[in-house]
């Protein structure tokens, strides 16, 4: 197979390498524009679907309150698009609390919600446990990091699912720019996503190497499918979810929208690290293969003339279907 870059034309909105065929030929039928999703059309084809907005938080005082504010604004009063704002908080020590809900979301601790079952750390865990917090039809999950948001990302997601019934689930695309010091380069933050996600999926799931993004957070699903899967607790919760809807409802029921650009901090490269090995495991685990647990990631760190070693557990806990958890069921 050549490794040639080859691009998409026709209707497409962005370029990919030669691919597998049964993702070359999905990638030109399901991939669109946010700006293909007018909020009109949207309206009109809702009908009674409700919509939950979810926003994951943790420590994000800075940017959660403006992206709340303009859904609240933009999505719920100026027209009735969203049903529903909810920020999952996942332990925040600074005011994100506060802020959200002075921007008008319903805002929910972890804690509160499936209160007998003790709460793990972990961005997965939040958005397992906000499906017991809201009571969309539709669920869009949106990261409150983000510096540039736009009231696009809930509706380019939200425009296959309303329109189209056989589409089950919806990743966004978008450019990732990379902050350096002072400089902004406009690629190179998906850094996780090219040198982890990316080789699993052309390894052992190639009908997915279609999609941009596969780990982004920002993506919309129907209730009915979220509730069947199982959430890893952390950062491969976006990994598994999209390989296990691959093998639920087939590649067709899934869709992709090109939001352009998404700004948010970057990590360093041993938190980055730590995000890989973590998908790792959720990709080891479909794979039928047994992972060590605990799962011991050792990292070095200079110190004076010699280095620290850092040894940190990072043992990817997974939590079940939602719909077989009986306080959900209740």
């Amino acid at each position: 197979m050549s490794a040639r870059p080859s691009t998409v034309t026709g209707d497409a909105c962005a370029s990919v390498a030669q691919v597998d065929p049964a993702a070359r030929s999905w990638f030109d039928r399901r991939t669109s524009r946010a700006a293909d999703w007018p909020l009109p059309a949207l309206l009109a084809a809702k009908g009674s679907s409700r919509v939950s907005v979810v926003l994951p938080t943790l420590d994000e005082e800075t940017t959660v309150g403006r992206i709340v504010a303009r859904i609240r604004r933009e999505l719920m009063e100026r027209a009735a698009l969203v049903d529903e704002l909810v920020v999952m908080d996942s332990g925040s020590t600074d005011r994100s609390r506060e802020v959200a809900a002075a921007a008008g979301a319903t805002v929910v601790r972890r804690e509160d919600v499936l209160v007998d079952l003790p709460p793990r750390p972990g961005k997965g865990e939040v958005l397992w446990r906000s499906l017991a917090a809201t009571t969309g039809d539709v669920v869009v999950f949106v990261d409150s990091d983000l510096s540039d948001f736009s009231p696009s990302f809930v509706t380019g997601l939200l425009g296959p699912l309303l329109t189209d019934p056989s589409v089950q689930l919806v990743k966004a695309t978008y450019d990732r720019p990379l902050q350096s010091g002072e400089t902004l380069m406009p690629a190179g933050g998906g850094r996780v996503t090219e040198l982890m996600a990316r080789p699993l999926l052309a390894l052992h799931w190639p009908a997915l190497t279609g999609f941009v993004q596969p780990l982004g957070g920002e993506y919309a699903a129907r209730r009915a499918l979220l509730e069947t899967l199982p959430f890893a607790c952390g950062y491969g919760v976006e990994f598994g979810l999209l390989v296990d809807t691959l093998a639920a409802v087939g590649l067709d029921a899934m869709a992709q929208v090109d939001l352009n650009r998404r700004k948010h901090r970057n990590s360093d490269l041993h938190k980055l690290g730590r995000m890989a090995i973590e998908i790792l495991q959720v990709a080891e685990t479909r794979l039928g293969r047994p992972v060590t647990v605990p799962s011991i990631l050792t990292q070095f760190e200079r110190s004076g003339r010699g280095h620290r070693v850092v040894d940190t557990d990072m043992t990817e806990l997974e939590r079940p279907p939602m719909v077989t958890v009986p306080a959900y069921r209740s």
